[in-house]
């Protein structure tokens, strides 16, 4: 009897002690979510400032200017959030504003302006403003898409752009009659940034666990709880069109196979050159910025053009920068001297009958790799209206600044129809040792760091190749061994190996044909461009799935180069 009454109290003690629990447990949660609940207010750090712009909720740091359709946005919101490559010249005080279809230029303080290189007018003027050049809001929805809401009670500017999408939302307290909490952070003791009626319209741009980051017309932002929002459509912003280019369109499915023509003094007797089977592109080396003004001499052949064009060959006249660093630094240093250039080469094309521009720019300071850029970006549109194909010659990537770090890889391959790597030159003419101008391993690991270091598009890269050998003299003098070497083409090579009475054995090293041999007390060092390297070097352009490859140059070919680089169509 007394063990049973003993159980009965331990079971009521028990149960006590478990609705005690519960009840400090249910004390808890008010505390936290009655008592721990803040109630105090943060006013917005943009609050008073006139103008305030939004990207996806984030504050700008500089305003905007004026209101409605005379809205001017600041250049730094527009680079840092819409287009990098947006510009302003301080020079000519000019913006310029480059898009795959457009080069716009507008000069501070007018609506007169120049689009796709003829007079256009503009409703309102860009403006400097403190320093910073504003951008009136019709041409940026013109060129880029953008779409603004403006809040005429706060000032806030809400930017989205082309592509964007956006989630809307409504306010949706639990009684209609309340209000929500919008908070500085995802946390209920959060301070409250503003109270939200029912139906408050919102753009959410995140997530965060049970919250949602949301911004109201007004402008202010802050968290909300998912279960107070009700989710409606999603915006799109949608995206420009954009009209396909040639190499788009007649190109996509063909491997280019290009050789350079080297244009010296005269243009080659075209009778003299012979069956080029298997080339689609010849690039004669032709024209050239000769002055700081970016006056554009030319050696071009109408004679040539035809005689290509009649054997089914595109002609895409190379430029260069006649290699001179301070000329350069000039004649691309202004949109002005930029467009003179431009206007000279499209002239030439026309009158021509050129299919593409090559751009060749080798020994610039590292200081004008915007200008190179820009430069591109602006010719390109112009080049593409008219059919050209746009490309460019780049070195592979090196901590040299006068033929590697100039080029802005990433920027210019977003540009151009084809990008040539010039995978030679591994060991120079100078060099201290002797080497391979172009081994295969390096050839490679030149083209894939492009690839992965600046996401150019395999389609668009060129394999460089070298049609050309360097016979390697090493000499010893007072226990020191002095290299000299020549260049020689692949004729001159068979001619001597006939005469030293030598073949080739294969280096597993540099995947070419090596001959070594002694004349005079020193010894020779020759690395083979051959058939067998020409052979690995279109295999490798096949495996990367490259956009095709391009050789300097035809004079150092032989007949039966041309047999094994066509294969790069098979």
């Amino acid at each position: 009897m007394a063990r049973r009454r003993y159980r009965r109290q331990k079971r009521r003690s028990r149960g006590a002690y478990y609705l005690g629990i519960l009840l400090l447990a249910i004390g808890i949660w008010w505390v936290v979510t009655t008592v721990l609940r803040s109630e105090s207010y943060t006013v917005p750090d943009w609050k008073g400032l006139n103008k305030p712009i939004f990207v996806q909720g984030e504050l700008k740091s500089n305003p905007a200017w004026g209101a409605g359709e005379t809205l001017l946005l600041p250049i730094t919101v527009i680079q840092e959030s819409v287009d990098e490559n947006i510009r302003y010249e301080q020079e000519t005080e000019s913006v310029i504003i480059t898009t795959p279809e457009s080069v716009l230029r507008l000069k501070m303080g007018s609506t007169k302006g120049e689009l796709n290189g003829k007079e256009t007018t503009i409703p309102y003027a860009p403006e400097l403003i403190d320093g910073i050049a504003y951008v009136p809001l019709k041409p940026l929805k013109q060129f880029y898409g953008v779409v603004v809401h403006e809040n005429s009670v706060t000032g806030a500017i809400i930017l989205m752009r082309a592509g964007d999408s956006i989630q809307l939302a409504e306010v949706a307290p639990a009684k209609p009659e309340d209000t929500v909490d919008l908070r500085e952070n995802p946390e209920k003791k959060s301070s409250i940034v503003l109270d939200m009626p029912v139906g408050e319209r919102l753009r959410v741009w995140r997530e965060e666990e049970d919250w949602l980051y949301v911004q109201a017309d007004n402008g202010y932002t802050g968290y909300i709880l998912k279960q107070q929002a009700k989710l409606g459509e999603v915006k799109e912003i949608p995206l420009l069109a954009q009209i396909p280019s040639r190499a788009e369109l007649e190109w996509k499915d063909k491997s280019v196979n290009l050789v350079w023509e080297a244009v010296y003094s005269k243009n080659p007797s075209t009778e003299s050159i012979g069956k080029l089977p298997g080339v689609n592109v010849v690039s004669p080396t032709w024209f050239h910025i000769v002055d700081e003004e970016g006056n554009v001499e030319s050696k071009a052949s109408t004679h040539y053009v035809s005689w290509a064009h009649h054997r089914n060959m595109e002609v895409w006249g190379l430029m260069d920068n006649s290699f001179d660093p301070e000329l350069t630094t000039a004649a691309l240093s202004t949109f002005d001297r930029r467009s003179h250039i431009i206007k000279q080469m499209l002239a030439y094309a026309k009158q021509y009958k050129l299919d593409g521009i090559n751009l060749d720019f080798e020994n610039v300071h590292t200081k004008d790799k915007d200008h190179v850029v820009q430069f591109v970006r602006e010719l390109k549109p112009l080049a593409k209206a008219r059919g050209l194909i746009v490309s460019i010659d780049v070195t592979p990537r090196s901590n040299s600044e006068m033929w590697s770090l100039f080029l802005d890889r990433k920027r210019l391959g977003e540009t151009v129809d084809y990008m040539m790597v010039m995978a030679y030159d591994e060991h120079w003419a100078s060099s201290p040792k002797a080497g391979s101008v172009s081994s295969l391993p390096w050839a490679e690991q030149s083209v894939r760091r492009i690839l992965e270091e600046d996401a150019v598009p395999s389609s668009k890269l060129v394999l460089g190749i070298p049609l050309y050998t360097r016979v390697w003299t090493e000499t010893s003098e007072e226990g020191e061994t002095k290299v000299s070497s020549k260049a020689i083409g692949m004729e001159k090579l068979q001619n001597l190996l006939e005469e030293q009475k030598l073949k080739g054995t294969l280096d597993a090293s540099t995947g070419q044909n090596y001959v070594q041999f002694t004349e005079d007390k020193s010894v020779i060092k020759i690395w083979m461009e051959d058939a067998i390297s020409l052979k690995s070097r279109v295999k490798m352009a096949k495996k990367l799935e490259l956009g095709g490859i391009a050789s300097w140059n035809r004079s150092l070919a032989i007949p039966e180069t041309w047999e094994v680089l066509k294969t790069i169509h098979d």
